[in-house]
C-alpha cells in the first residue's frame, strides 16, 4: 500500500473541472515530481490531499488516513511548504519555529531539541536569532522547509518551493531538499513548473495538464519513451520539411513550434546530413540545426502538443487580461 493513494479523485469550481478524476500512488520514502503548469491542477491536488479542500469525488488517503473522514489524523503526519509565504516577518527564524512547535503540542525540551535539528538541517543556525525580515528569498524558503519538519511528518508537500529564486539559490534547495529525504527518510510529494527541478529531484514524476495525468513513470523512462536524440531545425518551411520527414523510416516523431522543428531520432548526429538535404531538395533555408538528448520538456511536449513555457505565457496573459477587466 502506498503513502499516498488517491482513487477517481475530482474538483470542481464553478462548473470548471480543476482536477479530473486523476489515480495516484506514492511509495514511501520518495520524492514524488508531481509536474505541470501553474493551472493545471497541481495545487488544487495537494489542497485535497492535504485536507485544506474537500473532494467533489474519489477517495484519497494519506499513511492509511482518509483525507474526508479523518482530516485531523492526517494532518498530524504531513508537513505542508505553501507556494505562498506563511512566515511572520516580525519574529525571528526560532521564534517562527517556536510558535508553530507549539501548535502541534511538543514539549519544552523536546521543542527546542528539535529546532536546534531542522535549522541545522536547513543551514539556518547561525541566523535562528535574526528576524525573518532580514531574511533573504532562499533562507526564507529554508525555513518554511524547516518549520514543515518540525513535528517530523512522514510526508512533507512542497508546493512550488523555489517559485521566484534565482538559479543558485534554486540549486541549494535542491540540495537540502535531497538531503532531508536521504537523512529524515520522508516522503516528498514536490509540485512543481520547472523541468530540470523534477529530473533533478524526483524518483518518479507525474505529468499533469489540464487536471489529467497523462503519465508516472520515472524520470529516465519518461524521456527514454521520447528516444534517441532530438535535432531541432530553424528553417523557413517547417511544416514542409516535417510532412518530408515523417514519411522516413528512421523518424520516430516530429513536432513543428513556430518556425522550430523538433525530429527525434536515433543517432542524430548521423541523420542530420540527411535533414539538410531533405531540406535542401525542398528548397528550405535551414536557419540553425541543434542536436540534444530528450528532456521532460519534450516528454511534454509529446503528450500535450505544446511546451510547458508557453502554457506559462498563456497563463499569464489570462492572469493581465483579467486584471485590466476590473
Amino acid at each position: 500500500m502506498g503513502i499516498i493513494e488517491a482513487r477517481g479523485l475530482t474538483r470542481v469550481y464553478d462548473g470548471l473541472t480543476a482536477v479530473d478524476h486523476i489515480d495516484l500512488d506514492v511509495e514511501e520514502g520518495e520524492i514524488f515530481g508531481f509536474l505541470g503548469p501553474n493551472g493545471a491542477g497541481k495545487t488544487t491536488t495537494m489542497k485535497m490531499l492535504t485536507t485544506l479542500l474537500r473532494p467533489t469525488e474519489g477517495v484519497a488517503k494519506v499513511c492509511g488516513y482518509d483525507v474526508v473522514r479523518e482530516p485531523s489524523e492526517v494532518r498530524k503526519v504531513i508537513g505542508v511548504v505553501f507556494q505562498d509565504p506563511a512566515l511572520d516577518d516580525r519574529l525571528t527564524g526560532w521564534e517562527n519555529l517556536d510558535f508553530h512547535a507549539r501548535l502541534y503540542g511538543l514539549k519544552k525540551g523536546e521543542r527546542e531539541r528539535r529546532i536546534e535539528e531542522v535549522l541545522k538541517l536547513v543551514g539556518l543556525s547561525d541566523r535562528a536569532g535574526d528576524l525573518v525580515e532580514n531574511y533573504s528569498g532562499g533562507m526564507r524558503r529554508r525555513l518554511e522547509i524547516a518549520r514543515g519538519l518540525i513535528h517530523r511528518p512522514r510526508v512533507l508537500f512542497l508546493d512550488e518551493p523555489t517559485l521566484g529564486l534565482d538559479v543558485q539559490t534554486r540549486r541549494a534547495i535542491w540540495e537540502y531538499i535531497s538531503r532531508l529525504n536521504r537523512g529524515e527518510g520522508i516522503t516528498v510529494f514536490l509540485t512543481t513548473h520547472y523541468m530540470e527541478e523534477a529530473d533533478y529531484l524526483s524518483s518518479r514524476v507525474a505529468i499533469i495538464d489540464h487536471g489529467r495525468i497523462l503519465a508516472v513513470d520515472e524520470p529516465k523512462n519518461l524521456k527514454d519513451m521520447i528516444g534517441g536524440d532530438v535535432v531541432i531545425i530553424g528553417c523557413s518551411d517547417p511544416d514542409a520539411l516535417a510532412r518530408e520527414l515523417r514519411g522516413k523510416g528512421w523518424v520516430k516523431e516530429v513536432k513543428v513550434r513556430g518556425g522550430e522543428l523538433s525530429v527525434y531520432v536515433e543517432l542524430g548526429e548521423r541523420r542530420i546530413p540527411e535533414i539538410i538535404m531533405a531540406a535542401e531538395r525542398l528548397r528550405i533555408a535551414v536557419e540553425s540545426v541543434t542536436l540534444r538528448k530528450p528532456t521532460l520538456e519534450d516528454v511534454y511536449l509529446h503528450f500535450t502538443g505544446r511546451r510547458i513555457r508557453e502554457e506559462e505565457a498563456s497563463v499569464v496573459e489570462r492572469m493581465r487580461i483579467r486584471r485590466a477587466r476590473r
